[in-house]
């Protein structure tokens, strides 16, 4: 018998109420109606994957950032506007962003 039972027992007329803390889930970056282009390129013979025309606020850029790096557990930055992923990763990452609601384009290769 967990608590609910118990409470269930104590209190029979009781009906329980939503909890007042829990919000609607929010999208965790701001989404855009332009597609993401993903690029594929090789930079002094190394491979990297450059994600072009999102254009969000930097704390969103940060953020997109950290949590593809963290998900292909690879290096990476972004300047000029444009995410740099170390690797040839277009497939993982334009998953990614499909999954938490983005259109991408995939050009080249």
């Amino acid at each position: 018998m967990d608590l609910k039972d118990q409470l269930k027992n104590l209190f029979p007329d009781h009906v329980p109420s939503e909890p007042a803390g829990e919000k609607p889930a929010q999208p965790k970056y701001w989404l855009q109606d332009d597609p993401i282009i993903c690029k594929y390129e090789k930079r002094k013979g190394k491979p990297i994957t450059l994600l072009e025309g999102y254009n969000g606020a930097t704390s969103d850029f940060k953020q997109l950032t950290k949590d593809l790096k963290s998900l292909l557990g690879v290096g990476g930055s972004f300047k000029n506007e444009t995410i740099i992923i170390q690797g040839d990763y277009r497939d993982k990452i334009m998953a990614f962003l499909v999954d938490h609601g983005f259109s991408v384009k995939r050009v080249g290769g």
